[in-house]
């Protein structure tokens, strides 16, 4: 039926773009994991319709990224070079992800790849700051922040989908390009490589408008050299279930799980294995729309963190749009 095709087709391309877009979102300088509270994943970044396939073409996802959290002061966390604790912090970002679906077929399923990259602010604060290159500074009320440009995050996926059923493998990694340095606390880079690799399962049912979506991924930190500090191996898991109301309107429970299997490591490490983990739900909201017989797609979701160690504790708003570029739909 035209009706399935019509809710179907604008959900595929959203979910290529939600994927696209928070894919730049990977490295706030807010305490959420590993070194500085910093990690290389952005919970939260998969939610609906994450492993079905997306139509062949261009894409230019747009995003707005605001977390605001914070930490008990007896919780310690390393910046650079000093020992930080209280800790708080807020981070906004812009962003975009050129994202290009090629024609071809791979193994039977449809690839896709995507670039991310971002402006942003983030600030921090911190009770006390305990100096590790000037033996005895400690510092009160400590604050500071920065203003620039994000690491690069390249990403590679394929998806495959038969009925109801959708499954998708991806890569993505950090390219330590962005606003970095160790005498800040706030930092848009996180100062090292990370590689993550994971798969996702989509039940998408056109008819009934039911879905739900869980994408599961493994992270491995490369090391700081400027720090002389590696984060462990983190896990993560990012869900979501909805349903669509109409052709245009979608609505849902988003969440995720983050946590952290092995220890921290390195000369820099002061704090032993430091392992960090999160959990946190929300509600999602989805808008499906035309501009010029293209089909566009809003989507609005929240978190409200939980079961935090080690890490600070918060919520994320995610505001992403998705423009299509190519010829006009028929």
């Amino acid at each position: 039926m035209e009706t399935e095709r019509d809710v179907s087709y604008p959900c595929a391309r959203a979910a290529n773009a939600l994927v696209a877009c928070t894919l730049a979102l990977l490295s706030l300088g807010n305490a959420r994991a590993d070194e500085g509270g910093v990690s290389f994943w952005l919970s939260g970044q998969y939610s609906s319709l994450a492993a079905v396939p997306p139509q062949p073409g261009w894409y230019l996802p747009v995003t707005l990224y605001y977390y605001n959290g914070d930490a008990s002061s007896t919780k310690t966390f390393s910046r650079g070079d000093a020992l930080n604790l209280g800790l708080s912090g807020q981070a906004s970002l812009v962003l975009i992800s050129p994202t290009w679906a090629p024609n071809e077929k791979w193994f039977g399923g449809q690839p896709s790849f995507s670039l991310g990259i971002g402006m942003g602010r983030t600030s921090s604060s911190a009770d006390l700051s305990l100096s590790t290159v000037q033996s005895g500074s400690q510092t009160t009320n400590r604050s500071d922040s920065d203003t620039g440009g994000s690491d690069l995050y390249p990403q590679a996926q394929i998806a495959w989908n038969s009925g109801v059923n959708n499954w998708m493998v991806y890569v993505t990694g950090d390219m330590p390009v962005g606003s970095y340095s160790t005498t800040r606390m706030s930092n848009i880079g996180i100062g090292h490589t990370a590689i993550d690799v994971g798969g996702a399962y989509t039940y998408f049912n056109t008819k009934s408008g039911l879905e739900g979506s869980a994408v599961l991924g493994f992270t491995y930190n490369g090391e700081n050299t400027r720090t002389n500090y590696q984060n462990g191996v983190d896990s993560h898991l990012d869900w979501a279930v909805s349903q669509f109301l109409s052709e245009s309107w979608q609505v849902g429970i988003v969440g995720y799980v983050y946590y952290q299997l092995t220890g921290d490591s390195g000369t820099g490490d002061q704090l032993g294995s430091f392992k960090s983990r999160v959990a946190a739900i929300g509600p999602e909201l989805g808008y499906s729309f035309s501009v010029g017989g293209q089909p566009w797609y809003a989507n609005l979701r929240g978190y409200w963190e939980f079961w935090a160690q080690n890490r600070t504790e918060g919520h994320a708003i995610f505001a992403t749009l998705s423009i299509p570029l190519g010829p006009k739909k028929k």
